[in-house]
């Protein structure tokens, strides 16, 4: 059973015991997270949502990304702009899928 579901501007494609990191999720580390945003559950598909259906996912960790680098040039005028980002995330194990 596989379903998709989506969290934070972006869709998941996710089986059971599966580790996924997603956009950071306000959740103590070891809290149950219910996403009820399911687009497609095995055959079924949504409309734009499946209504009755959830993930139950697991909270692992949280951490931050590898930093990238941001450097804004502008030519013939001595001027250079560096910047750093880390993008938080959380890491999530499915438990369950209820279709």
């Amino acid at each position: 059973m596989f379903a998709i579901f989506e969290t934070g501007g972006k869709q998941y494609k996710v089986k059971q015991n599966d580790e996924i990191y997603v956009e950071k999720i306000i959740a103590n580390v070891g809290d149950a997270v219910r996403f009820e945003k399911i687009l497609m559950c095995d055959e079924k598909v949504g409309n734009p949502y499946i209504s009755g259906a959830y993930v139950i996912c697991e909270v692992v960790k949280h951490g931050k990304q590898n930093k990238i680098l941001i450097i804004k040039h502008l030519p013939q005028r001595h001027h250079t702009k560096h910047q750093g980002h880390r993008q938080p995330y959380t890491k999530l194990v499915v438990k369950e899928i209820i279709g």
